[in-house]
């Protein structure tokens, strides 16, 4: 098959998303925080490989979102990338397991569970997903108690200015909307 590349900017000027025409994720998503995360995936583990700039690699259906900690030279990092990724995309194996989540989840990462969270996962994947997606990045529900949603980002929303502030609003006000006027939604610490 002949493997195709294409490289997309993100709202996030930290973020790079890799675009390929073969699956890099079959089911969920999985974001790399540092190369000793990546024993189950060679291709992150090379992609950490090429620069200690490399902040995350977020793989979800097919491209790869990469995030640079804002100081290296992106032409130069870019082309790094795309070389890395099209030599070891064909032994990549898409339905890789990870370290932290052995489950085949589409929301691998919530770590409470329960009626609410899968009504706000179900809002969330109707209303502010794929937007999110498409800019090379996700969004993890993580918690919900007493009326408040906590979150985190993934891939180019987890650096992305516009995230913390407009993004988290703008989340807020649509499950005030279709699941509790009196929630609030927060960044969760420590993901």
């Amino acid at each position: 098959m002949d493997i195709k590349l294409m490289v997309q900017s993100t709202p996030n000027p930290n973020a790079l998303k890799f675009v390929l025409n073969v699956p890099v994720r079959l089911e969920g998503n999985v974001s790399f925080k540092n190369g000793a995360k990546c024993t189950y995936n060679p291709l992150a583990k090379a992609i950490f490989d090429l620069s200690n700039f490399i902040k995350e690699a977020y793989f979800f259906d097919n491209y790869i979102t990469v995030t640079q900690d804002g100081t290296a030279d992106w032409d130069e990092l870019e082309e790094k990338i795309k070389k890395t990724i099209l030599e070891n995309i064909e032994k990549h194996d898409p339905n890789f397991k990870t370290e932290e989540s052995e489950t085949k989840s589409p929301h691998p990462v919530t770590v409470s569970q329960g009626p609410e969270i899968a009504q706000i996962n179900s809002i969330l994947d109707e209303t502010v997903r794929p937007a999110l997606q498409m800019d090379g990045g996700d969004i993890q529900v993580v918690a919900y108690q007493n009326n408040t949603v906590k979150v985190f980002y993934q891939g180019a929303c987890g650096s992305c200015p516009s995230s913390a502030m407009g993004t988290l609003k703008a989340v807020e006000n649509i499950l005030k909307d279709q699941f509790n006027p009196d929630v609030v939604v927060e960044l969760a610490e420590n993901y």
